[in-house]
């Protein structure tokens, strides 16, 4: 049977344990609201970049810009992940989804060229027998976010004119509410064609279209950088706020059982207080009989 003192140690240490808790928890909620933030703030950006992909398309036939449907020799593909654990499922969840969409695509292994952005991702995909895996180490700020995309962006340059990868995928979790997410692709490379048709029909707001100086080709080789710009850091601010969503989620799982263990420890303490209580009184009304 423990002890009081016993007692009263393992409640100071679930105390403690309960209090570390509900700072990642606190934490992991206020994460998520910046990351969160920070995606939002890319929808003003995101719709000029939009806006001015729209002009030019209207004064550039749709053929200058397009050679046809490339063939899928070779696959490049970027899965985000995390870099730090208590985060439940997540990096097993986004590992599994990126490698059955990529088998969906029919590219062999052999000739998949993967970025994984978060180390316990890369274990998870190196295990499942996927080799030619680069490493990067996520942001731990949003204001990290910007240098990480730019040396994202260098990558993607060095795989498309280095190693003729044409087709390059984003695997990411997508935020959506409270702590839930979910797994979300995006082709990245080459741009939908679909999606610049849709702009090109699109009805300008005014009479006139905007006119431009610099040269056509160039302007639209400027936008479409914006939009991979605005498309990377989307993928690494969602991801970082599913992360944190994920914590948030084990953090509160893990304060409901430490709560329950806590009452528990502290029934037992009360328990054995209360019998020692007993057995003291016992003891005087016993000395208490012998001298009379």
């Amino acid at each position: 049977m423990q002890t009081i003192e016993s007692l009263k140690r393992k409640i100071k240490s679930t105390e403690d344990l309960l209090s570390v808790v509900k700072t990642m928890k606190a934490l992991a909620a206020v994460s998520i609201r910046q990351y969160q933030k920070a995606v939002e703030s890319l929808t003003d950006y995101n719709s000029t970049v939009d806006m001015g992909l729209q002009v030019v398309l209207k004064k550039q036939a749709e053929q200058a810009f397009f050679t046809g449907t490339m063939p899928m020799n070779r696959l490049g593909a970027i899965i985000f992940g995390s870099d730090q654990g208590l985060c439940g499922q997540l990096n097993a969840q986004i590992s599994s989804f990126a490698l059955e969409e990529m088998d969906k695509l029919g590219a062999a292994m052999e000739s998949r060229t993967v970025l994984i952005v978060g180390e316990r991702v890369r274990d998870i995909i190196e295990d499942a027998g996927q080799s030619h895996c680069e490493c990067l180490t996520n942001p731990g700020s949003i204001t990290g976010i910007t240098p990480m995309v730019q040396e994202t962006l260098m990558i993607i340059e060095d795989w498309h004119f280095s190693q003729q990868i044409d087709y390059i995928f984003l695997f990411y979790n997508k935020y959506i509410s409270g702590s839930n997410f979910v797994p979300h692709m995006l082709r990245l490379l080459p741009v939908d064609k679909e999606w610049f048709e849709r702009l090109q029909r699109k009805k300008w707001e005014s009479r006139t279209l905007p006119m431009f100086t610099l040269e056509r080709d160039a302007l639209f080789i400027s936008l479409l950088r914006e939009y991979l710009f605005i498309s990377l850091y989307r993928a690494f601010a969602e991801s970082l706020a599913s992360e944190n969503a994920s914590r948030l989620a084990s953090m509160q799982s893990a304060e409901k059982n430490i709560s329950e263990r806590l009452e528990e420890i502290y029934l037992q303490f009360h328990r054995q207080r209360q019998m020692n209580i007993t057995e003291e009184l016992l003891d005087i009304v016993a000395g208490y009989e012998v001298l009379l």
